[in-house]
């Protein structure tokens, strides 16, 4: 599978240790930095992350900041991704089954090295149900998705 994965400063640390570990299962990993624990802001990667996803370049992407919830908010502007923040088993696979989440993100100030690969290890191998509630939801989601971006773009038309 190809993973796209990206973190801030405060995630730098887990981010690199995901991506040997994805390494060693085989993955293709897009690292789209950062490089180091110099502060950055988070939002580019997340968007670096969305973007890979969303041209096709890659089937997955995993996010990791200190709570995971700045990168979550960034990362869910972007229409088609579905970007779940986990700190716990469950929600790491049920997020890709009943929600079709597309990216993970992890808090590196919550969990450390051996639940988030738990956490990516149920993300990566969970598929999404298809069954017809999941299938409606995802449609009415992906309909907003649709009506607010028409909305955004006429607006901006307007002010132009």
């Amino acid at each position: 599978m190809r993973i796209a994965i990206a973190a801030d400063h405060e995630g730098y640390p887990l981010k690199e240790e995901l991506k040997r570990f994805l390494q060693e299962l085989g993955h293709e990993t897009h690292d789209l930095g950062t490089h180091s624990t110099e502060s950055v802001d988070y939002p580019r990667f997340a968007e670096a992350v969305g973007l890979e996803l969303t041209t096709g370049k890659a089937d997955r992407g995993i996010l990791v900041c200190g709570s995971g919830v700045g990168v979550t908010v960034a990362a869910n502007k972007i229409p088609g991704i579905r970007c779940g923040m986990c700190h716990d088993y469950y929600s790491a696979h049920q997020s890709v089954e009943h929600d079709d989440a597309n990216v993970i993100a992890l808090g590196s100030r919550v969990v450390g090295t051996a639940v988030a690969k738990e956490l990516v290890q149920a993300f990566l191998d969970a598929r999404f149900s298809g069954l017809e509630r999941h299938r409606r939801r995802l449609d009415q989601i992906q309909e907003m998705e649709r009506r607010y971006c028409r909305a955004l773009v006429g607006e901006s038309a307007e002010k132009a």
